[in-house]
């Protein structure tokens, strides 16, 4: 039950400070991951099949506490391994896929603000993915001998096919001028318009000169105008991770809701029929985001047979080819591993630096299920915030040993927060509760 991979310590300290605070770590998910070789196999031919000119598109459902902050991000960390770039955000009650009032464009914008490839995996990356396109434009007008401007319009001709393709070919343009000419204040502009940050026609046109902007409406095509962009400056193509789609399914207007339900049969569509490649969508959610009948995706009849699982898989069978991917819960078996994992982080990956024996595992799962019951792995954030904790106690308290130290321990049930959990709460930390792969 050992683990000798050399764990940095940045690493390290990323990971323990997300651990003790009941969040999913950011970084460093190879360090703590343990079983769901099936699902993480599934998602790699959807990123392959992005890659090669295709298109994809995932729910990942799950309870709370399944694991799905964690799945999602080592997704879309193999995303970036194999030269895709990856946009993400979580939806709120201020950021969803359709709305009137800004709150679509926000969601755009957050998830660009989060864009990132896999040499800046921490997002921001959208500056040096227009200084690669601009670059690689003027090397070839170096070596075609023909004026940059030209290499521009014929890498962005295919741009201007699409819906607000013209104008986003232009501010594109605009971004060169600014380059060649030192303007900063241009190519600031530029970056704001592709990030969905400006909220008026007016203060664009006078920046730009351009007519329009990404705003609500316009959202899918502007995410399939970016993955067209992406592939023109040499990636691979783009994933899209939407999490907590449960807010939509908290939606109190039905009309709002149903609004959302047709972009994504509008994405669902797209993506079935081959209509446009590069691009892939994986979106998180609760079981009643999919398959409540009166406020899920479920009612929304187009959306259910599209979605409706294979009768074919039952009892034990499973069919990871369909768009929903179910994420189980976390089993003893899978905590001992991720405790094994946590106390091999600890000692930086070095066995002989162990903090504890392999029977103190046990032990601690036991004390655990004594003072919590099966909550204690079925949703186990606050055991595993003890574990970081019990450990931190060992590792600055040289001399203490395990076992008088282990009684000590109280694993406390926050039962309130486990109540609005499971009527349907929000919050991305209730993932860490299964952090498992």
């Amino acid at each position: 039950m050992t683990n000798s991979t050399p764990v940095k310590s940045r690493d390290r300290d990323v990971i323990l400070q997300a651990l003790a605070a009941g969040v999913v770590p950011r970084t460093g998910l190879r360090h703590v991951q343990v079983g769901r070789a099936a699902e993480v196999g599934a998602l790699v031919k959807d990123i392959d099949r992005l890659s090669n000119g295709g298109s994809a598109m995932r729910f990942v459902i799950g309870e709370y506490g399944a694991g799905k902050t964690f799945f999602l991000n080592l997704v879309r960390l193999i995303a970036l391994e194999r030269k895709c770039v990856t946009v993400h955000a979580d939806l709120a009650p201020d950021r969803r896929i359709h709305a009137t009032a800004g709150q679509a464009r926000g969601l755009y914008a957050e998830a660009v603000r989060n864009m990132a490839t896999r040499t800046k995996p921490e997002g921001g990356a959208l500056p040096s993915i227009v200084e690669r396109f601009v670059m690689d434009c003027m090397t070839e007008s170096g070596s075609r001998a023909i004026p940059v401007e030209r290499v521009i319009d014929e890498r962005l001709a295919n741009l201007q096919e699409h819906v607000g393709g013209y104008d986003y070919a232009t501010v594109l343009k605009a971004y060169w001028r600014g380059n060649e000419e030192g303007d900063e204040l241009l190519k600031t502009a530029v970056l704001r318009w592709l990030r969905g940050e400006y909220s008026t026609k007016t203060e664009a046109r006078q920046a730009l000169g351009v007519r329009n902007i990404i705003d609500d409406a316009d959202i899918y095509d502007s995410l399939k105008l970016l993955a067209a962009f992406v592939r023109l400056a040499g990636y691979s193509g783009l994933l899209i991770v939407f999490d907590e789609m449960v807010n939509l399914y908290k939606l109190q207007s039905s009309q709002a809701r149903n609004q959302n339900f047709e972009q994504i049969l509008r994405m669902l569509n797209d993506v079935l029929q081959g209509s446009f490649g590069g691009i892939g969508f994986v979106f998180g959610g609760t079981p009643e985001f999919l398959m409540d009948t009166r406020r899920g995706l479920y009612s929304y009849s187009a959306l259910q047979s599209r979605l409706a699982e294979n009768a074919f898989a039952a009892n034990g069978l499973i069919d990871l080819s369909g768009p929903v991917l179910r994420l189980q819960n976390l089993t003893p078996e899978d905590l001992l591993v991720l405790l094994s994992n946590i106390r091999s982080v600890f000692a930086h990956g070095d066995p002989t630096k162990h903090l504890v024996p392999d029977e103190a595992l046990p032990a601690f799962m036991e004390h655990c299920n004594r003072h919590v019951g099966e909550a204690y792995f079925r949703t186990p954030r606050n055991t595993i915030k003890a574990f970081v904790q019990f450990l931190a106690v060992l590792e600055q308290n040289p001399g203490t040993e395990w076992p008088d130290l282990i009684g000590k321990v109280d694993v406390v049930v926050d039962v309130e927060s486990t109540a609005v959990d499971e009527a349907g709460g929000e919050g991305e930390d209730e993932d860490l509760a299964s952090i498992r792969l």
